[in-house]
């Protein structure tokens, strides 16, 4: 199995809690060393925006659902681990259940947006896709 940085590691472990912040920290960490990485950043957006729409940000989680989405389509089908067609999918549903008519909704209430599906991601480096080989 492929090493990959703890950070990572650790990054599955606070998404599938839906520890979104922490996750936006985590990968950041990993990010900053390797810029060039957008896999990363793809992941990083996406945390952000549930994050963002978990607290009313409506707006703040669409542009960041989309910008993921076009960060991690090189990378599909599979990359460091992740089916990504997975990611891809939950990614165009909550874009398809962001409210498009409001920008931003109080704290108070944004239990009562419509909920993103649910998302558990794990390590499956079986179908590896190496770039290094291309």
């Amino acid at each position: 199995m492929k090493e990959y940085p703890a950070e990572y590691y650790q990054f599955f472990v606070s998404f599938n809690e839906g520890d979104y912040y922490t996750c936006h920290d985590l990968l950041e960490d990993i990010w900053l060393t390797d810029k060039e990485n957008l896999f990363l950043k793809g992941l990083l957006q996406m945390s952000v925006a549930i994050y963002h729409y978990e607290y009313g940000n409506v707006k703040g989680a669409r542009l960041m659902m989309l910008a993921g989405k076009q960060y991690i389509q090189p990378y599909r089908p599979f990359y460091w681990g992740i089916d990504l067609e997975r990611v891809h999918v939950f990614m165009e549903k909550c874009l398809s259940i962001i409210p498009h008519e409001i920008d931003k909704v109080p704290y108070e209430l944004a239990n009562e947006l419509p909920s993103f599906p649910s998302l558990f991601l794990y390590l499956d480096d079986r179908k590896e896709k190496h770039f290094e080989e291309e």
